[in-house]
């Protein structure tokens, strides 16, 4: 049996992993009075952590710091139940760590795994762990190192007893939304938890990608200088239906930041002019294997029948942008038009239906991670309460988005059974409906001129086919059928149309054999 134990008797926990993220979450939990102890494979992480910890004067908790993982987990012995927190790498790092310290585990021990870790490796180690009676718990932690260090968004999911137990130190520490309430909540069984943070990066790489492809617009098409960019996203973000955005914040002062003679802190930003201009086109995260949310996404969105355009263009459009050996040979080879200044008669009027187009794309990002989150929880039987997941982005993490979150929480959290598809909800489908325009104009707009914007131009058609009466695929089915006598369902007809998603009753010979 796992021992009696309350809460209050945990002063002190572990963290595994002195990076970025676990360095600045071992400050938060200090500030928060709590003890910590934290290891990294790296020394020289250990080291920095180290110093760092002496350079806080805001401490109340004392910080530990070992490079003896042996000694690192005995640290933990006077806790009733030892809590660790996993801040590292996905795939072997956690199972590589797990064998080190699995000798100095008991019953009732709970390890958090933060790291953006692929929900079945967290269900494999789940049932690893089971009879010993050590908890594993998949918890996505999301905002970043900035937010690690003043509270993040969390999604734990796994043992119920387990995630109750530790949910108070969790709820102190996390991000709060404007409303007061912690950004952290039970997700759900099993994987639950680090499948919601998952589609969480998903939603977060079409915003991503929607807001670059704004960003390109206004500079290379309507030749706006970063300065008058960074103004023109300080307004989005304070008024209208991209208020309180994120990306959209954070994007007004990376415009605006200039380079100065001595640099950040690291020394980077050294000289005249913007910060921006040291940055290259290059988003590597997907190839360096670092990063696997977003293809386990679009992998996963495949592989549920979840149509999930946005977010797997955006996914993408990172990868193309990763090689850019290949992409510099290409661009001799193909010889394509680079962005084009675009003629503006009324450049306030463009520049506001740009808006409402990032916006609209923003919302079809939502819809397609909230459906395949409501898609896997049928499969899987989480029961996740897609409302809950609108609550935990309200603050502190990459994807927070007032308008949409102020739309989609009140409906999803009192939904009397699980809404599949967000298109079907009156509000979603207005804004959508409202914004069409935007998003065609934009798209031909950004043809004509040669720009980029593939998210915004796969939001377009996402709505014009999960809107479409009758597709162009009538004729693929046709084809099919013709070549593999893969058989079709027709038109008008009881208990075919509109029929379930199997196979037709119909083939044709269209041609003998």
């Amino acid at each position: 049996m796992a021992p009696k134990a309350d809460i209050s008797q945990i002063t002190r926990i572990g963290i595994v992993g002195a990076g970025n993220m676990g360095t600045m979450m071992s400050l938060g939990f200090s500030e928060n009075g709590l003890d910590v102890s934290i290891w990294d494979v790296s020394e020289k992480n250990v080291d920095q952590a180290r110093k760092l910890a002496e350079q806080t004067k805001t401490l109340k908790g004392k910080i530990y710091h070992f490079k003896d993982i042996h000694e690192f987990t005995k640290s933990l012995n006077s806790q009733p139940r030892k809590i660790f927190i996993f801040s590292i790498t996905h795939g072997w790092p956690a199972d590589s760590v797990l064998e080190k310290i699995k000798d100095g585990l008991k019953e009732g021990d709970i390890i958090l795994d933060g790291g953006n870790e692929n929900y079945r490796n967290t269900e494999r180690r789940q049932r690893e762990l089971e009879p010993k009676g050590v908890k594993w718990i998949g918890m996505g932690v999301s905002g970043g190192y900035q937010s690690a260090r003043h509270g993040p968004s969390m999604s734990p999911g796994g043992d119920k007893e387990a995630i109750e137990f530790v949910l108070p130190l969790l709820e102190k520490f996390s991000a709060k939304s404007p409303d007061g309430k912690p950004c952290v909540q039970y997700m759900g069984p099993r994987g639950a938890g680090h499948y919601v943070k998952m589609v969480h990066n998903g939603i977060e790489n079409g915003m991503l990608s929607a807001v670059c492809e704004a960003w390109n617009f206004l500079n290379k098409s309507l030749g706006l200088s970063y300065d008058e960019i960074g103004k023109i996203f300080e307004k989005w973000n304070s008024e209208g239906e991209l208020k309180n955005t994120y990306l959209i914040q954070i994007g007004s002062e990376i415009c605006q930041k200039r380079k100065t003679p001595q640099g950040d802190q690291h020394g980077e930003g050294k000289g005249e002019g913007y910060v921006l201009d040291d940055v290259l086109d290059k988003v590597v995260q997907d190839d360096d294997n670092s990063e696997g949310t977003g293809y386990w996404t679009v992998m996963d969105a495949a592989n549920r029948h979840v149509a999930a355009p946005t977010i797997a263009t955006g996914h993408f459009f990172r990868v193309a942008s990763g090689n850019r050996a290949q992409r510099l040979k290409s661009v001799e080879n193909l010889k394509i038009p680079q962005p084009q200044r675009v003629e503006a008669k009324d450049k306030d009027n463009l520049i506001e239906n740009l808006r409402r187009a990032v916006y609209a794309s923003f919302l079809c990002s939502f819809c397609q991670g909230l459906e395949l989150i409501a898609r896997a929880s049928k499969d899987e039987g989480w029961d996740v309460n897609l409302g809950k997941c609108i609550q935990i982005w309200r603050a502190g993490c990459i994807i927070q988005e007032d308008h949409i979150a102020d739309i989609l929480e009140p409906i999803l959290l009192n939904a009397k059974e699980p809404i599949m598809n967000m298109k079907l909800i009156d509000e979603v489908a207005a804004d959508l409906r409202k914004n069409f325009d935007a998003l065609k104009l934009i798209t031909l707009k950004a043809i004509e001129c040669d720009n980029y914007v593939p998210a915004i131009s796969a939001s377009l058609e996402y709505l014009k086919y999960v809107g479409g009466g009758m597709l162009a695929t009538q004729f693929m089915e046709a084809e099919m059928d013709f070549f593999g006598a893969h058989a079709y369902d027709r038109p008008n007809v009881k208990g075919e149309d509109p029929g379930k998603p199997s196979k037709g009753a119909h083939h044709y010979e269209w041609r003998p054999a």
